[in-house]
């Protein structure tokens, strides 16, 4: 089967699906893709650049497309006589927590709306990730004038299934054995973006350090032109505990840190999956993380009273206890490890290419 995949936004987690996939799949799949920057005018105009740079559209049995694609202005530059076309939501921009000063422009919003209506499949990264674009699509709809096309809703339900993104963990074991450092290492690994929320994670790490608890600290993750300022404050204020601080661009090098640290941390306001949490713990990190979000789904409940917090108070009794007894963690570092393994490409791309077939 050949499977044409279009990417609008090459970067990040779309970039590491779009691999992972590729080089997984039992199929044929011919990778296009655009940089992923100036998202706005990708999501605007990135139909016509594919429009015009397929050769020939009949060679193709599916189209696997992302969420910052147009798939309305795509098949009508293209005709009505396309393979299915299957929608993969990473992110969508009716429910995206804006930046300060940002205004919510709902015309992005209804790109997506009418985009997983005129697909064929429709999938979503995790239940509350389409949980979340459900509401967020029924109020913008509701706020149209009469009559409002709330039939649209049913439409992309009826046709959603939920499937989580693989993630490339590399060769090799990744068995968790009790690691001889002093001291623990906390980890990041995030973008560095508001939606992130730094300030939160450095505010908890002011609180450790007042306590005089050693750690060290590895800043991995994106950094975009614009950036938080409190990560320059941070390189300051950490200075004697940050072993690197800035995007590693290596994937060998990456999960080598990764293999490296003790604790992951995420205070992210936004995620609907998480790769990088996944493959921090796979590597054998043990995580705290926000109780909302993507991460009740995807981590094992009987660990959550250890793994989730509510407020950065109790992040900070989380963090202070891991740090000074690492020991206590080694089990549930190797149970979890194990449990990730499941996100793996080897493990999920047969979900892919079955469903893909299943639509053909």
């Amino acid at each position: 089967m050949k499977i044409l995949f279009l990417e609008p936004f090459y970067g990040g987690s779309h970039k590491d699906v779009a691999l992972g996939f590729k080089s997984h799949s039992s199929h044929q799949v011919t990778l296009i893709t655009l940089p992923d920057s100036r998202w706005k005018w990708r999501m605007r105009g990135a139909a016509f650049y594919f429009a015009d740079h397929i050769e020939n559209i009949s060679d193709y049995d599916v189209i696997f497309a992302t969420d910052m694609m147009n798939i309305a202005d795509f098949k009508a530059l293209l005709g009505k006589d396309l393979p299915p076309i299957v929608m993969y939501f990473h992110e969508n921009q009716l429910s995206y927590p804006l930046a300060p000063g940002q205004k919510q422009d709902s015309y992005l919003g209804f790109i997506n709306i009418t985009s997983a209506v005129v697909s064929d499949k429709v999938l979503f990264n995790s239940q509350f990730h389409f949980n979340e674009f459900i509401t967020a699509a029924k109020s913008l709809i509701k706020q149209m004038p009469d009559p409002k096309p709330l039939w649209m809703i049913e439409q992309i339900k009826m046709k959603t299934q939920v499937v989580y993104p693989g993630c490339r963990f590399g060769t090799g074991s990744c068995e968790v054995k009790k690691k001889e450092k002093t001291p623990p290492m906390i980890i990041w690994n995030h973008r560095w973006e508001y939606d992130k929320n730094p300030e939160f994670f450095f505010d908890a790490l002011q609180c450790i350090k007042e306590k005089n608890i050693v750690f060290d600290l590895v800043i991995l993750g994106e950094r975009p032109d614009a950036y938080p300022k409190v990560f320059d404050d941070a390189q300051k204020v950490f200075k004697d505990q940050i072993r690197v601080f800035g995007y590693v661009k290596s994937h060998k090098e990456y999960l080598s840190w990764l293999k490296k640290g003790s604790i992951v941390v995420s205070t992210a306001i936004q995620e609907n999956f998480g790769i990088s949490v996944v493959e921090a713990v796979r590597q054998g990190c043990f995580p705290l993380l926000p109780n909302r979000l993507s991460y009740p789904e995807i981590m094992p409940d009987k660990l959550h009273l250890h793994i989730l917090y509510h407020s950065k108070k109790e992040l900070v009794k989380k963090l202070e206890h891991a740090l000074l007894n690492p020991e206590k963690y080694i089990d549930m570092a190797e149970i979890l490890s194990n449990e990730m393994e499941k996100f793996s490409w080897e493990s999920c791309v047969h979900q892919y290419d079955n469903l893909l077939e299943n639509i053909i």
